[in-house]
């Protein structure tokens, strides 16, 4: 063995190892999905580029406060939809994110799977908001098969909010603008502060109470997260659900979810929402009406068209079968037959006169013609029947002899010597007396 041959040899003994991108990333995420503390872990910082395209996943970014500490997160649709009824991050909140770290081995990045979102500061509260959430849910005060429809047309509606703030004017100038036709009954209520709870369901209950209307618009404006604790209390949730009218919510702003939102049969992003799910629209009904209108009239237009015709139908087909119009017209075709049989009659008169001149003119060639037919059979049988007389040969000379008895002699043999014979000529009778036979030789044989 030579030493080039073994200098390679130490060489690829005590050369490392070469790996693939993806065994490598496939190590790195076996680690950090050993790390328990990585799986199930609170995560605070600051939100940002927060994104959310069609699939409806949620991709945002926390990074710490100076910015150099960058975490990528995403949270699946799912989860999304139910985070979505609490609370969603904006860019710039600081918030507390609850999930697990994996590694993404197609982008080769690292990142965390989010399943909860809180804001910061609200840890205790959001707790005890979930719990309670969790409770009422179970006991069926959030299932959709309880809620109620909306009237779509309703002639009173009761509001609950504060009668100073924004919400109410909000309120009243859109059913103003949509349906003025619907009145509005007021209970006033207190909507922050601790005094807030027992206010709003001393007012839910008044309104099913005293007005009894036919839906009630529970609503506040925006504020702080603390701001709309009131909503969120269990013996107003409770009494939102017990409520006789449908209860249509609008509290806060479009991102805020109170438990009372989930209690209620319709929820509003806003208290001007709120009010647009309570009324219809005039501008739209008198859009509906005039459509409507319009088609009544096309419908009776096409009514009264449809009677003119079969009005005209009728008519006609009583004309028809009037009986002055039956006897016109069988009149008309007696009339029409009498035409018709005067040409007919007249027609065969002249035919009859026709093939009568005709007989006339045919009948005496036609009798001339057997006539002369006749005469020329008569002669053709006189002729045969004188060339079949027997009597004829007689003419010529010729005679027929009978015995005694009249029989015809045929033969010589038939006649004796001394018998008595009649001859037949011509012209007359001969009487003959045999003397003597000749019978021709060779026939003698036969003689009896």
């Amino acid at each position: 063995m030579t030493e080039d041959l073994i200098q390679q040899l130490l060489e690829d003994f005590w050369r490392p190892p070469v790996w693939r991108v993806g065994d490598v990333l496939t190590l790195v995420r076996g680690l950090i999905q050993e790390q328990a503390e990585l799986q199930d872990l609170w995560v605070q910082g600051e939100v940002s580029h927060v994104s959310q395209p069609r699939s409806g996943h949620l991709y945002f970014t926390l990074v710490d406060e100076d910015g150099r500490a960058v975490l990528p997160c995403v949270m699946w649709r799912p989860r999304v939809l139910r985070q979505s009824r609490i609370y969603l991050p904006q860019p710039g909140d600081h918030v507390e994110v609850h999930g697990y770290l994996d590694l993404y081995p197609r982008g080769g990045k690292y990142q965390l799977y989010a399943d909860v979102i809180r804001p910061v500061g609200q840890g205790a509260a959001y707790q005890a908001f979930l719990r309670l959430k969790a409770r009422l849910e179970a006991e069926g005060l959030f299932d959709e098969e309880r809620k109620r429809p909306i009237p779509r047309f309703p002639r009173r509606i009761g509001v609950v909010t504060s009668a100073t703030g924004a919400a109410l004017r909000d309120i009243l100038n859109t059913i103003r603008r949509r349906y003025p036709l619907a009145e509005v009954v007021l209970a006033a209520s207190f909507v922050q502060g601790d005094e807030a709870p027992e206010s709003l369901v001393a007012a839910l209950e008044a309104l099913n109470r005293v007005a009894q209307p036919d839906v009630i618009i529970l609503a506040r404006g925006g504020g702080a997260v603390e701001d709309l604790a009131a909503f969120n209390d269990e013996r107003v949730v409770r009494a939102v659900a017990a409520s006789q009218a449908p209860v249509i919510t609008g509290v806060g702003h479009e991102t805020d979810f109170t438990l009372v939102d989930f209690a209620a049969d319709r929820r509003a992003p806003t208290p001007t929402g709120a009010a647009e799910l309570a009324t219809p629209d005039q501008a739209a009904l008198r859009d509906m009406l005039a459509h409507l209108r319009a088609r009544m009239a096309r419908a009776l237009e096409r009514h009264l068209l449809t009677a003119a015709t079969q009005l005209a139908y009728l008519e006609r087909r009583l004309q028809r079968h009037h009986p002055q119009t039956r006897l016109q017209a069988h009149r008309l075709r007696l009339e029409q037959w009498r035409v018709r049989l005067r040409q007919a009659l007249r027609h065969h008169l002249i035919l009859a006169r026709e093939r009568c001149h005709h007989v006339q003119q045919a009948l005496p060639r036609a009798m001339d013609q057997q006539l002369s037919r006749a005469r020329a059979r008569l002669q053709d049988l006189r002729y045969r029947l004188r060339a079949l007389d027997p009597l004829a040969p007689l003419q010529r000379g010729y005679a027929l002899l009978f015995d005694e008895q009249g029989r015809l002699i045929r033969h010589a043999r038939d006649v004796v010597p001394g018998q008595r014979l009649t001859a037949r000529l011509g012209q007359g009778r001969l009487t003959l007396r045999v003397e003597q036979r000749h019978i021709p030789s060779g026939e003698d044989r036969r003689e009896p």
